[in-house]
């Protein structure tokens, strides 16, 4: 009778939908060397697209649509389309390139395990962490020595 809490998802009753322990394969086999380090390579492009992808949400991708907002601004003369193009653009954008970042995530999970690594979790966590350290520095240094207060304390002519 299974009535361990564990195997019920916490009820004596019975299984929950969707609450059975997640099992996996046992380790993959480990292929030749040449395909070992190829297939390494691979999940290393993998992980350097995601990480530009996730960047790409830090400038790019908004600079993109607001300068989109401001044409159609400039062009129908409406401050509010071009606004809410520009945000509903961006937000599609965002969405779609977080589904890609996902997907590649998946893929990167898959092609480490054919590297012959126990791999169970993705890096879409560290990817987005290296992401905001890299665009949080770009903006501090577009802040500082472009458009911030440099200027301002810059001595008077």
């Amino acid at each position: 009778m299974r009535t361990d809490p564990t195997d019920n998802g916490g009820l004596f009753v019975g299984r929950r939908p969707g609450t059975a322990p997640v099992r996996y394969r046992s380790a993959p086999e480990r292929a030749g060397d040449r395909r070992r380090t190829f297939d390494e390579a691979v999940a290393a492009v993998i992980a350097a697209v995601m990480v530009v992808v996730a960047g790409s949400f830090w400038g790019p991708i908004p600079m993109a649509w607001l300068w989109i907002g401001a044409q159609i601004q400039y062009h129908t003369d409406s401050v509010s389309l071009g606004i809410f193009v520009a945000f509903l653009g961006m937000l599609l954008t965002l969405m779609a390139g977080l589904a890609l970042v996902k997907r590649l995530d998946q893929f990167w999970i898959l092609v480490r395990r054919a590297a012959g690594h126990d791999q169970r979790k993705g890096i879409i966590g560290p990817v987005f962490a290296v992401a905001a350290v890299i665009g949080g520095t770009a903006f501090l240094v577009w802040f500082l020595l472009v458009a911030g207060p440099t200027p301002t304390l810059a001595p008077q002519s």
